[in-house]
C-alpha cells in the first residue's frame, strides 16, 4: 500500500483525529465500553454474547462510512503492493496478536492511551516496533 503523501494535509488528518476520538468517546460515554473493533469482533462471534447491537451498528458505520464519503468526495487510490499469501499471513498474524495482546490497535492505541492504561502503552509501544521492524525486514534487507 501506498500513500499519497502529495495531497496529505495536516487539516484532513486533524479531522480524521477528531473523529475517531469522539466516535471512541460516544462509544465509551453511551455504551460503557472501549471501541476495540476486535472486541467487538468478539462479541458479535460470541454465542454466548448478549451484547450485538451496539457492536454490530459500529462496525457497520466503519464499513459504510467510505461509501457514504464518496458521495462528497472521490476516495484516494488504494495500491496494495502485496501477494495473497502475504495478506493472508499479515491476517493471521494481526489476528494472533491482538488476540495475545488482549486487544488491537484501536482498543489500545486510541482507547487506552487516553485512558492512561499503562497496558495500552506497553502494547502500543510493541505493535509500532514490530510494524517499524516488519517494514524494515521487507523493504531493506
Amino acid at each position: 500500500m501506498t500513500l499519497d503523501t502529495l495531497h496529505f494535509t495536516p487539516s484532513s488528518a486533524l479531522a480524521g483525529g477528531i473523529m475517531i476520538g469522539l466516535a471512541a468517546a460516544l462509544y465509551m460515554l453511551l455504551n460503557g465500553r472501549i471501541a476495540g473493533i476486535s472486541g467487538m469482533l468478539g462479541r458479535l462471534i460470541d454465542k454466548a454474547s448478549t451484547d450485538r447491537a451496539s457492536p454490530l451498528a459500529f462496525l457497520v458505520g466503519l464499513i459504510a462510512a467510505p461509501w457514504l464519503w464518496r458521495l462528497v468526495a472521490p476516495l484516494p487510490e488504494v495500491v496494495v503492493a502485496a501477494s495473497n499469501p502475504m495478506l493472508i499471513a499479515a491476517g493471521l498474524l494481526v489476528g494472533f496478536g491482538t488476540r495475545y495482546g488482549s486487544g488491537c490497535t484501536s482498543g489500545h492505541g486510541v482507547c487506552g492511551i487516553s485512558r492512561g492504561s499503562g497496558r495500552s502503552f506497553a502494547a502500543t509501544a510493541t505493535f509500532m516496533a514490530f510494524g517499524f521492524l516488519t517494514v524494515f525486514l521487507l523493504k531493506h534487507l
